[in-house]
């Protein structure tokens, strides 16, 4: 699972100055190909991608995020 989170960092979804989140159909077509059970990415990865979200707008100082 971390190794799928560290390879999605091409695949953010952008809007103005905020990251909204991951392209998730990009990001399960990428679980598929690395062989993870997608029932558990789909449980786990909205979670990772809200403290994503959440951590790198504080970072880039944007106050909608």
């Amino acid at each position: 699972m971390w190794d799928l989170v560290g390879r999605l960092g091409g695949q953010m979804r952008v809007a103005g100055r905020a990251i909204i989140g991951w392209d998730m159909s990009a990001a399960l077509a990428l679980a598929r190909a690395l062989g993870l059970n997608l029932m558990v990415v789909a449980e786990l990865l909205p979670d990772l991608e809200a403290v994503m979200v959440r951590r790198i707008n504080e970072k880039i100082g944007n106050p909608d995020g």
